[in-house]
């Protein structure tokens, strides 16, 4: 008979799994209190929740949610991170930081919505840049020919500007010759 206690972690992880856009799945055998601790708080920062959990109640949690592909990246002692909004960012923050603090935490797969990811995939994934580097990349892409545009239209005007000035410029030092002779 499952505790109270089971069957409320199970409602958690099937709603964690539910809004998720991305999961990261990772080993965390060998990995102290305080390297876990700082990449907890590391996630968090960035959005992403990072959870130890129990085989059996995640896939409890998985198949409450529709979700069997999450069981082919949970084996052995498992810790998943979870990403709501910008599916690079759960495999970007867990890589950045097993490659800048050297923890012994091991990435063995993800999720991709509803698609299971290999290791490989996370790796390539965690390459990518985000969602507003993205928009950025493309709103300047986009800008790129208006601004060309801007500038060809400003080309003669900008000329005559300048054939102006100089026809004033030189009436002036003509002016001021003339005073200058007298």
């Amino acid at each position: 008979m499952p505790t109270d206690r089971k069957l409320k972690e199970v409602d958690e992880l099937r709603e964690l799994l539910e809004s998720s856009t991305a999961i990261v799945t990772a080993d965390h055998s060998g990995v102290s209190v305080t390297d876990m601790t700082s990449l907890r708080k590391s996630l968090r920062e960035e959005g992403v929740k990072f959870r130890v959990v129990k085989n059996r109640l995640t896939e409890r949690a998985a198949e409450a949610a529709g979700m069997p592909d999450v069981m082919q990246v949970v084996q052995g002692p498992t810790a998943i991170a979870f990403g709501f909004e910008d599916p690079v960012v759960p495999a970007k923050a867990v890589t950045e930081f097993i490659n800048k603090f050297k923890i012994g935490l091991k990435i063995r797969g993800g999720l991709l919505g509803s698609r299971a990811l290999s290791t490989d995939e996370i790796a390539a994934l965690s390459a990518l840049p985000s969602k507003e580097q993205l928009v950025s990349k493309l709103l300047g892409q986009m800008q790129a020919p208006i601004t060309g545009l801007a500038m060809v239209l400003n080309g003669p005007v900008a000329a005559l500007t300048r054939v102006l000035q100089r026809h004033v410029d030189a009436q002036a030092a003509g002016d001021g010759a003339e005073q200058a002779e007298a």
